[in-house]
């Protein structure tokens, strides 16, 4: 009679951790679905060389995670001006914002003419200086 009632426990332990890992995955799918359909589907942010390089201008750069931008070969986008450091600034998505810090350049990144000293947060259509690289920002 107890080996009937262990093997009843065990066929519902294995039940219940079936239906529990179930229930985490559907959750889980259900929030990557709304990432890309619902809240986030609006902040896809970009970047475009607007003066620069010949090999740089109109350039167009949709920013999915971090981006690097720097003289170094290892950079996202390489802008090879003898006043670039070699990693010289960062755009990165938090949450809805774009956000972009310098690096600790030698010579300064610039939004809208201003040289930034800490990280900050774009907005559309703002213009980004590095070296005489000029991007424009954007979301669509």
């Amino acid at each position: 009679m107890i080996d009937f009632v262990l093997l009843i426990g065990r066929v519902l332990l294995i039940a219940l951790l079936y239906l529990f890992l179930y229930a985490t995955l559907h959750t889980g799918i259900g929030h990557v679905r709304e990432q890309h359909r619902g809240k986030y589907a609006d902040a896809v942010w970009s970047i475009d060389v607007e003066k620069g390089s010949k090999l740089l201008r109109g350039l167009h750069v949709d920013i999915l995670g971090p981006v690097v931008v720097g003289r170094s070969p290892s950079s996202d986008v390489v802008v090879d001006e003898p006043f670039v450091s070699a990693t010289h600034a960062r755009f990165t998505l938090q949450g809805l914002a774009l956000v972009l810090e310098d690096l600790g350049s030698t010579n300064g990144t610039t939004v809208n003419s201003h040289i930034i000293d800490q990280p900050i947060t774009l907005r559309e259509g703002d213009e980004v200086q590095i070296g005489d690289t000029i991007m424009r920002v954007s979301r669509r």
